[in-house]
């Protein structure tokens, strides 16, 4: 069995059981949260979150830039008035270079991918500082308050860096 015949499987029970249909377009908590897309974490358990929290934006690394789109929506749309990014601890993206990416896309297809910016980062917290302060000097950011987080995948734990 394929894995999305598991996840459509596993649909028929929560569907089952579903009790959340009159939740709110708008986030209740008016929060937008930037956050890696990485398996090993469960913003809604990491962060306390429940179905029509938050929106939870989630792409390689948790990037600001990449997630821009999603925030101008979040926020222009949506009503969400505080930003909270989030990194980890042990992130793929600290493990290459745009360079040696592109190299590797090349190579195995024969494109070039010479225009992406994978945005990949060697300074963890670095990174989340950095995000901080691309989503608090965006002019099309509403100014409200961003935070911005490292997750440790060992022990579950968030630490404050901004």
């Amino acid at each position: 069995m394929s894995e999305a015949q598991k996840f459509e499987q596993a649909n028929v029970h929560y569907a089952d059981q579903f009790t959340k249909g009159d939740l709110a377009l708008p986030p209740a908590r008016k929060v937008a949260v930037v956050i890696c897309m990485d398996a090993r974490i469960d913003p809604a358990k990491a962060l306390g979150l429940s179905e029509g929290d938050a929106h939870v934006i989630r792409n390689a690394g948790g990037r600001a830039s990449d997630a821009l789109r999603s925030v101008i929506i979040s926020q222009r749309l949506l009503g969400t008035r505080e930003i909270v990014v989030v990194h980890h601890t042990d992130c793929g993206m600290l493990t290459f270079s745009d360079e040696q990416l592109r190299g590797i896309v090349k190579k195995e297809t024969g494109h070039s991918v010479d225009h992406f910016a994978f945005l990949p980062f060697s300074d963890l917290e670095g990174s989340v500082k950095e995000d901080v302060e691309f989503l608090k000097n965006s002019p099309l950011v509403l100014d409200v308050p961003v935070s911005g987080y490292v997750y440790d995948v060992k022990t579950g734990k968030v630490k404050k860096v901004a």
